[in-house]
């Protein structure tokens, strides 16, 4: 039964873009979409008893797995810059071109993020399991991590990039266009829709990937660490090396979480997409350009409250059947 899900996610979503189905949040109103395919301007409409919840994100987008109908939509074809959830395809491909897991990979020059700036925990000249960054690809959104899995796939760097366009149209996913595999380039650009049919293909046919991504915690075990100070000699410890996931939510209570990705850039803004089980549904939830971390997670406990408040019963003309095979 499970496996029949994605198939009818996507035909939900498809039918979104030519149905009146979806509803918008911030101003309790629905989208409506004219015969030529477009997002019309929303009307306002009230949906259940209770109020539908105000978010931050300027695109959202909640589906319910079971049925492939659209919960509650706001600019959800509205094509972004889409950050760390880059790494959600790029762990994909790692997953496909089944290379040896535990294969050591040094950290390279080459992997240091030259676009923004950032920092990172793995020292280049470093080595690492496959394995290992994979984990931290997917739970600490290590940039260096997730270029060195790209860098090191078979053809090298270019062909990974274009393998991850070849896959995004594939699975229909016709407004995502990926120019590298960590997510720091603006390039990288997607639509809550497509991230749906991305975030639903990943939960249904990577186990791994399910179970990496909502990990709460993961340690490299016991490391060599150097610490070293202005006019001060360096020491070198060894000690428990730990990562939190960038999610906090995968270690809250109250949560069942089956797949997650956050990322942030300027462009972005912050950006969560998530499988999770809530109010007996299983659904997928995209976040897209939220104002601030805190927003983020609380747009997602809104988005959780709402559902688990039965206001999303199917209102008159809101359904959209789903294919079945």
């Amino acid at each position: 039964m499970k496996q029949t899900y994605m198939k009818a996610v996507l035909s939900g979503l498809v039918l979104l873009c030519v149905h009146v189905s979806a509803v918008a949040n911030d101003d309790r109103t629905s989208l409506e979409v004219n015969e030529q395919g477009a997002i019309a301007e929303p009307a306002p409409q009230s949906y259940g008893s209770v109020p539908m919840p105000e978010l931050s994100a300027q695109s959202v987008l909640v589906l319910d797995q079971e049925t492939g109908q659209p919960l509650l939509a706001k600019n959800p074809d509205l094509q972004t810059p889409i950050a760390s959830i880059t790494k959600l395809m790029t762990a994909m491909l790692v997953l496909d071109a089944a290379q040896p897991i535990d294969e050591k990979i040094t950290i390279s020059t080459a992997d240091r993020d030259t676009i923004k700036g950032t920092g990172s925990r793995l020292a280049v000249g470093s080595r690492y399991t496959r394995g290992q960054l994979l984990h931290l690809a997917l739970i600490a959104s290590d940039n260096r991590a997730a270029h060195a899995l790209g860098r090191t796939y078979p053809g090298g760097l270019e062909r990974f990039v274009a393998t991850m366009n070849r896959t995004a149209r594939t699975l229909g996913m016709n407004d995502t266009v990926y120019v590298e595999p960590t997510g720091l380039s603006s390039g990288n650009r997607s639509t809550a829709l497509d991230l749906a049919r991305l975030a639903d293909h990943a939960y249904q046919n990577y186990p791994e990937i399910r179970h990496i991504s909502a990990t709460g915690h993961y340690t490299l075990g016991t490391q060599r660490v150097v610490v070293k100070k202005k006019r001060h000699k360096a020491k070198v410890y060894y000690r428990p090396v730990a990562f939190n996931n960038t999610n906090r939510l995968t270690r809250m209570d109250g949560w069942d979480i089956g797949l997650s990705k956050t990322g942030f850039i300027n462009e972005a803004g912050h950006c969560l997409v998530m499988q999770a089980h809530v109010a007996e549904r299983d659904v997928i939830i995209v976040l897209l350009d939220a104002l601030g971390n805190n927003r983020r997670a609380g747009d997602a406990a809104r988005i959780k409250e709402w559902l688990e408040s039965g206001s999303t019963l199917p209102q008159p003309g809101s359904f959209i059947p789903a294919s079945r095979t």
